[in-house]
């Protein structure tokens, strides 16, 4: 057990190194703050430990720190900073070990996290259409819309494939004393002892997270939204292949606004489509999207469009979106596609997917051009900003940008039979 204790000292003003370990050599754990002779204005914290003296850079943003943790006084600091340090030199050749034989495939979180079998929705024979169901007698008119709902998360299978995923580890303080997930070690120090996955809940130390298997399995408990949760993390938590938003708003646009006007392009009213959003957030696959709810459909095709905004990773990942853009700057046709080709290889699986699906409505929907006066071209304009978003570009330059993000999803529609 350590038994290093910390001795409060106050601010000694403008010394030497020299003159602060002689202040300090009488006790191990004792420290004092000094104002930097090199560098007037800066503080540095001095701390006697392992019979030397130890001098960090000391900071101030409301709360002391010298590295990532941040503590309310500089006594909590040092107690944080002397625990870290007896067990790292203690325990160095331990720690350097102990992610090498680790508990993890063995019990613990894979054996919790066990992927759920996705349960049927409904009983059926044959691969379910993307496009809606043909229209049957009007008495079956209801019984049809709410089938569609039902099955929106269905279609070539049952089974959800299983996308890889990272987890989304955040810095975390555990109350208590814990152990890693990864490796069944004690978690040392006063705050932020290791991370937490934001997604799913493992705990591991911070040196453990660079080792763990990109194998997230996010927790309803966890992810509380659908509008502005990473896709990824959505479909996997609800084990689907894309997020039931997309495939309910999809399934109710196609069975009741293919004709309408300007679908796309006109607007709802935004407090109602606001209210859509948070029918989503709350009751998630139960949100009621019928035209009981909202009969303007407007409404609902606003509501998809502002799901994929407000998406953190836009459906277009940034990473890929410098490949998108270059392939649109190319005339020949058929290299065009080729490029695209190479593109959609970037995306990640759940994103591929949806765009796949998205763009087989979206051709549907130029299928009734005559009627609802959408065509590719027009569809690009409505999409192409709402689906990419330039990655830290300059105002001209996103600015330019924008004609080749319409042809880039004008592009994925015309070719959706080539490229998907």
């Amino acid at each position: 057990m350590c038994n290093v204790k910390a001795f409060y000292t106050l601010f000694h003003g403008m010394i030497s190194r020299e003159e602060a370990d002689q202040l300090l050599s009488q006790a191990e754990g004792s420290y004092l703050i000094r104002e930097s002779q090199r560098q007037p204005g800066t503080y540095t914290l001095a701390l006697r430990f392992g019979n030397q003296t130890r001098n960090f850079r000391l900071y101030h943003d409301g709360k002391h720190f010298v590295g990532e943790k941040r503590f309310e006084s500089i006594h909590d600091l040092v107690t944080d900073g002397l625990i870290t340090l007896y067990i790292e030199t203690k325990a160095a050749e331990y720690i350097a070990k102990m992610t090498i034989n680790p508990i993890y495939e063995h019990v613990g979180y894979t054996t919790l996290n066990q992927e759920p079998t996705l349960k049927k929705h409904l009983p059926h024979s044959q691969e379910e259409p993307d496009g809606p169901t043909p229209a049957k007698d009007d008495h079956n008119t209801e019984e049809r819309l709410t089938s569609l709902v039902r099955r929106a998360t269905l279609r070539e299978s049952d089974l959800a494939p299983k996308y890889e995923k990272v987890h989304n580890f955040k810095v975390h303080t555990f109350r208590g004393p814990h152990w890693c997930e990864y490796c069944a070690n004690f978690m040392w120090g006063l705050i932020a002892q290791g991370v937490k996955c934001a997604d799913c809940g493992l705990n591991v130390h911070k040196q453990c997270s660079k080792v763990v298997p990109n194998d997230c399995q996010p927790d309803l408990r966890h992810v509380k939204k659908v509008y502005s949760c990473d896709l990824t993390t959505l479909v996997k938590a609800h084990n689907t292949k894309r997020p039931m938003v997309v495939d309910m708003c999809i399934q109710e646009i196609e069975a009741r606004g293919l004709q309408s006007e300007g679908l796309y392009r006109i607007s709802g009213f935004s407090e109602l489509i606001e209210d859509v959003k948070l029918a989503f957030d709350r009751d998630g696959e139960k949100a009621d999207i019928s035209s009981n709810a909202y009969e303007d459909i407007n409404i609902i095709t606003g509501a998809l469009k502002l799901y994929f905004r407000e998406l953190p990773i836009p459906l277009i990942t940034y990473d890929a979106y410098p490949r998108f853009i270059e392939a649109a700057k190319i005339t020949d046709p058929e290299k065009r596609l080729e490029a695209l080709h190479e593109a959609l290889k970037l995306l990640p699986p759940a994103h591929c997917e949806t765009l796949r699906y998205l763009m087989g409505h979206l051709k549907r929907v130029t299928q009734y051009e005559k009627e609802n006066l959408m065509t590719s071209e027009n569809l690009g304009i409505v999409f192409g900003p709402t689906l990419m978003r330039a990655p830290e570009l300059d105002a001209m330059t996103a600015l330019n940008d924008i004609r080749y993000q319409r042809l880039v999803v004008e592009s994925l529609i015309t070719n959706e039979d080539v490229l998907f």
